[in-house]
């Protein structure tokens, strides 16, 4: 067994550990955690399998954004584990059913792929291009126009997202910074001289009087 093939089989059992964890662990803080381990483990195996660009991309887009996002939001809301796991029992039998059915599809799509005779051979100069150049000439020749439809899918789902949280609600305050930047000094404070409502008192004097003569 050689080192790559070693290291293949470490992170393979350490990213199916934390995917074991992810759907285990009674803290979401913690399945987060798990989760980012996972997704590290990943792309250490991408990177085994020449897929450096994919690697790359798991490790910015869901380890750098995504999960510290999930965990932004996890922690700032304080999420009741317990009421979330009243049903768990009650929904197990539908939902081995459906994780069962959607493993054995993964399986028929993906177990062709395994094999070795079926491999078309590298040539020795797409070898020397590199994996991430050969990907960015496949997506922008051949795949040019599937792409940028996605990205115009991304983009009115972004504007949507937008639109929806921008919508004017009674209960909310809004602050036009415009505004802000022309307040001038003489608004921000004011001073205002009043007359007194009543004559002053002597302090002495009703210091030295009784308690209960006080006025």
């Amino acid at each position: 067994m050689d080192t790559n093939t070693a290291l293949f089989y470490v992170f393979s059992a350490v990213l199916l550990l934390a995917a074991f964890r992810v759907i285990t662990a009674r803290s979401p803080v913690y399945a987060a955690l798990f989760l980012v381990l996972a997704f590290f483990s990943a792309a250490c195996v991408w990177i085994l399998l020449r897929a450096e660009f994919l690697a790359i991309a798991l490790v910015l887009v869901y380890v750098g954004a995504v999960m510290v996002l999930f965990l932004f939001v996890v922690m700032m809301l304080d999420v009741d584990v317990g009421s979330l796991r009243a049903g768990f029992w009650r929904h197990f039998p539908v939902a081995a059913i459906v994780g069962v059915v959607i493993a054995l599809e993964m399986a028929a799509v993906l177990l062709p792929g395994f094999r070795l005779t079926d491999a078309p051979a590298t040539p020795a100069a797409a070898l020397k291009l590199g994996n991430t150049k050969l990907l960015g000439i496949e997506v922008y020749t051949r795949y040019l126009y599937p792409l940028q439809i996605a990205a115009v899918l991304l983009l009115v789902a972004i504007i949507a997202a937008i639109s929806l949280t921008l919508r004017a609600r009674k209960d909310s305050k809004h602050i036009d910074p415009s505004e802000q930047i022309k307040a001038k000094k003489a608004d921000r404070m004011r001073i205002v001289s009043m007359k007194p409502e009543s004559a002053p008192r002597d302090v002495a004097s009703d210091a030295a009087k009784p308690v209960g003569d006080r006025r």
